[in-house]
């Protein structure tokens, strides 16, 4: 699927429908990838074939700007100042699901881990009369102590994409546009998933995003591996983010529809 962002670029996304046997306008998750340097491409989506079959919930993977696979010039496109043309790329994602006929624009869920678990938490600011819930998983909270706490062998890459934090002009920036910042325009379900022993995305962003939006009064889950790293590895913690994560879309996606 093609659509038009706010300066007109074309974004391009892959979509799975559910099968034919749930009738009426679909629920619709949207899984964002990390990277961001990544890319969502067609094949097989393993667990979350569950959401199409059983849920009858329709998937979106976008590959926002910033994403490679489409030159030099777009996988640069949301580096240091301009990282937030990539959240407006998943608002006209946003569009583009209100504009099919088969799709409800009232049942959005947001997904994605890393720096796609970035992208979730700042859906969750900038779009949050246009989503019901997000799933971050080890997603970046704030920009500033995710560079300053991130294992020093990859704090030099990091700060090449984001930003130098020691620059007082690029902190101000930095923070400027970290979705701790705005929690509290969070207003929507939000569940964080997170790895104790993340060396990547310290479990301190984690922690950080959960405090803020418990003390504001924002519904949010939060799951941590004690065993884990920069995502979830093994079958048993796997399976266990699963089940919750069907039962948070079902509390706050599907709730009403019956499924």
């Amino acid at each position: 699927m093609k659509w038009k962002s706010f300066d007109d670029r074309e974004i391009s996304g892959f979509y799975y429908k559910p099968p034919a046997r749930f009738a009426g306008k679909r629920p619709v998750v949207v899984i964002v990838h990390g990277g961001p340097e990544g890319q969502s491409q067609p094949g097989f989506i393993a667990r979350n074939n569950y959401y199409l079959d059983e849920l009858g919930v329709a998937l979106l993977y976008p590959n926002v700007r910033g994403s490679t696979g489409y030159g030099k010039t777009f996988v640069r496109l949301d580096n240091g100042a301009k990282r937030e043309d990539s959240v407006k790329d998943l608002g006209a994602a946003l569009d583009w699901i209100a504009s099919q006929p088969d799709l409800d624009a009232d049942r959005i869920m947001i997904m994605g881990g890393s720096y796609g678990g970035y992208m979730t938490l700042a859906a969750s600011v900038h779009f949050a009369d246009r989503i019901r819930c997000a799933v971050d998983i080890v997603g970046i909270s704030n920009f500033v102590t995710f560079l300053e706490n991130t294992e020093a062998y990859r704090r030099d890459l990091r700060r090449v994409e984001y930003g130098d934090e020691r620059d007082p002009e690029m902190r101000k920036k930095l923070l400027e546009i970290s979705p701790l910042t705005r929690a509290a325009e969070i207003k929507k379900p939000l569940f964080v998933i997170q790895g104790k022993n993340d060396p990547r995305v310290p479990a301190s962003e984690a922690h950080q995003i959960v405090a803020t939006l418990k003390q504001g009064g924002t519904p949010v889950w939060y799951l941590e591996g004690k065993d884990e790293g920069h995502g979830f590895q093994k079958k048993r913690n796997q399976d266990y983010q699963m089940y919750a994560t069907i039962l948070f879309m079902k509390k706050f996606l599907l709730d009403g529809m019956g499924e």
